[in-house]
């Protein structure tokens, strides 16, 4: 999809890159690449060069051409061929070859050197890595503090695609919520979800190009976090939990949901009440000023309070966009508030021990008025 530049956020970019002092930067990590350029790379060689003045250069494979010239943002888009009968060596040494051509004329230049995690190519779920000569530049700078900065705030076209993958989402929930019977494996209701993304999601209202679906989903007593999908039975009158990602064309959100076939049984009526009143203790803190760490804080002391301390193991709080999981996190050896034009994914857990619980999560976007919503499938599913 070709979406019109958003000088909105390269300016955004430009205007840290010069309280940094930085001549450019050089990306490669795709959700960056996508952020600064516009395209989203098949195989995660691609690399932007970005200046803080003049133009960017997009270093992209020859047999993408046509849709780097479809999509990107950039005029000047150099190519390297993914297969040189006279060159032996990987397609990923050409691009750096041409990175550090494009680049020779900067003299401080910002590196993701400190890049925690990164999204995936277009092509498949296998992010291509950072080889050590991506490192050995002379006197690289650290960009990745100031790209996790401006990421954190979105425009007004990031917002409108994070709503398009909110949507997909929702929807997928609900066709989901028609189908999942009782009996059928765990697998095969994760299928039914997967599915919708990738065959409707793709077209979705004429604006998204690919839509992917990923997806965990447990059963009852199958519910357990940092555990996969497995063939247990979908249980009647007790939760099922999806935990859902939708990525359309490299923006994405990030979801927990729950269908319940039949009655929900007394616990899980009065631990679900207990998890949407934490939930919305959470939501009314996340205004624009307040602590992120608080956040955290406040999350697991509800928890403690309901019954069940030190529970959730996982993050309960954290940035969303170019990346399922990005900055900022709320965590309480963390630092930073909340700030108006962020998304974050809000997300309390409880989790019984031996197996089953109940984890609530949707995407925010904070506003001066407090956090909205961006899906519309219910987290009160009785």
């Amino acid at each position: 999809m070709s979406w019109l530049r958003d000088d909105a956020k390269l300016n955004r970019v430009r205007n840290l890159m010069v309280g940094a002092d930085l001549d450019a930067l050089v990306v490669r990590a795709p959700d960056n690449v996508l952020y600064l350029s516009n395209y989203w790379g098949m195989k995660g060689y691609e690399v932007v060069v970005f200046p803080q003045e003049g133009e960017p250069v997009l270093i992209a494979m020859a047999p993408s051409q046509a849709d780097a010239e479809r999509t990107a943002w950039t005029d000047d888009i150099r190519y390297f061929p993914g297969y040189d009968a006279h060159d032996p060596r990987p397609p990923a040494m050409r691009a750096l070859e041409l990175a550090r051509e494009v680049a020779g004329e900067y003299e401080r230049i910002g590196l993701e050197l400190s890049l925690g995690t990164q999204a995936a190519d277009r092509m498949i779920g296998e992010p291509t890595t950072f080889t050590q000569a991506w490192f050995d530049w002379p006197q690289p700078i650290d960009a990745t503090p100031l790209l996790s900065v401006a990421r954190a705030i979105k425009t007004e076209q990031e917002l409108e695609r994070m709503r398009l993958a909110n949507d997909i989402a929702s929807a997928a929930m609900e066709y989901a919520r028609e189908h999942v019977q009782p009996g059928m494996k765990e697998s095969e209701a994760a299928a039914l979800w997967n599915g919708f993304v990738h065959s409707r999601g793709t077209g979705w209202e004429g604006k998204v190009e690919l839509a992917h679906g990923f997806s965990l989903v447990w059963s009852g007593p199958g519910i357990r976090t940092f555990t996969s999908t497995a063939d247990r039975p979908i249980q009647e009158n007790e939760p099922t939990l999806f935990e859902v990602w939708v990525c359309a064309d490299g923006y994405w959100c990030d979801y927990t949901k729950n269908l319940c076939p039949g009655k929900l049984t007394d616990d899980y009526d009065c631990l679900l009440d207990q998890l949407l009143a934490v939930y919305e203790t959470a939501l009314d803190h996340c205004r624009p000023g307040a602590s992120l760490a608080q956040l955290d804080a406040l999350i697991r002391a509800g928890i403690a309070e309901a019954g069940y301390p030190g529970q959730p193991s996982h993050p309960v709080a954290h940035g969303v966009g170019a990346r399922a999981h990005e900055p900022p996190y709320a965590h309480q050896a963390g630092v930073g508030t909340i700030e108006a034009g962020m998304v974050l994914a809000v997300e309390p857990g409880v989790y019984w021990e031996g197996g089953g619980g109940l984890r609530l999560e949707d995407n925010f976007l904070i506003t001066k008025d407090g956090p909205e919503r961006l899906g519309t499938f219910p987290d009160d599913f009785r």
